[in-house]
């Protein structure tokens, strides 16, 4: 083989990688459109009356992560299943605000930490790198960081709505959030600094709790629990 034909033929091999990313980024942007749609709704919590039809949003949302599963089939046939590494940059930053999307949601409704096998059950993916298409464990773990930032804004906003009790039952939920990844030996540069963030919501609701203790509203509501026994 002569050189031209050495790199015309390298040519070739960049040109259909190009064409492949190309492909990978128009699914990505119809990703990060549906993305955008399901953000706008679950921030319509933050307002009194959204807080008031948290199980109607909710539903909404669910309805939401079918069209996110359909463009993630999608986007699962555009490369091989042992490439997935190679172009995982292309989806990692949607990825991770959909886990983040699908884990304030299961809060909303439930009030728990969703697991990474329910994340990946709501996309339509795998939770297990052997089966191809899969929700990273990094992934997974930043999109619950955000949850946190995004839980002590609610803390804030629901005592503006004059839910004085729902505060104190996120700050049970970020403490031992907290307190979960206290335990992970966390690596990742970009997952480290976000992890340093969390500290930050924990003081944030911190202080809505010690304000509302000092003004004596922490017991003027039950919580679910204490309304049952």
């Amino acid at each position: 083989m002569s050189v031209i034909d050495l790199f015309m033929e390298l040519q070739n091999g960049l040109s259909a990688d190009q064409d492949l990313r190309e492909e990978i980024r128009r699914v990505v942007q119809t990703l990060e459109q549906t993305a955008r749609e399901i953000l706008i709704l679950l921030h319509s919590v933050h307002h009194e009356s959204g807080l008031n039809s948290i199980p109607e949003k909710c539903l909404k949302a669910r309805e939401h992560f079918k069209t996110v599963r359909t463009q993630l089939a999608a986007l699962a046939t555009k490369f091989p299943s042992d490439q997935y590494y190679r172009y995982h940059d292309q989806w990692r930053f949607v990825l991770q605000r959909l886990v983040f999307q699908a884990s304030f949601l299961v809060y909303l409704e439930s009030e728990e930490l969703v697991t990474r096998d329910a994340v990946a059950e709501i996309l339509g993916i795998e939770s297990d790198r052997e089966k191809g298409f899969h929700l990273d464990i990094e992934d997974y773990l930043s999109g619950v960081l955000n949850l946190a930032s995004e839980l002590s804004r609610l803390a804030v906003n629901s005592v503006t709505a004059g839910d004085y009790a729902r505060p104190l039952r996120i700050a049970t939920f970020i403490n031992e959030l907290d307190f979960g990844f206290r335990l992970l030996n966390l690596k990742n540069d970009s997952l480290r600094k976000r992890y340093d963030g969390l500290k930050y919501d924990v003081k944030k609701i911190e202080e809505v709790v010690y304000d509302l203790s000092i003004r004596g509203l922490s017991k003027s509501q039950a919580t679910p629990s204490e309304e049952k026994s």
